[in-house]
């Protein structure tokens, strides 16, 4: 007899996962708007590539604290 265990992903898992992809594209994004950067006050802050790195690091730690575990 094989026995099936259903196992619960956790919802923070998906949200770690799409938080790291929105951090990975904004991240890029800014890392390309270097080389022509938009016309705005603070566009020498570079706040896409801040914002991307934040969510990117937020997104992977939830994504690996929350990853679902081997039985």
């Amino acid at each position: 007899m094989t026995e099936e265990r259903n196992q619960v992903i956790p919802v923070w898992f998906f949200i770690g996962v799409i938080l790291l992809i929105y951090g990975v594209m904004i991240c890029v994004t800014g890392i390309v708007e270097i080389s022509d950067p938009p016309k705005t006050v603070l566009a020498n802050l570079h706040a896409p590539i801040w914002w991307g790195a934040i969510l990117g690091v937020f997104g992977a730690f939830f994504t690996l604290r929350f990853r679902p575990k081997k039985s």
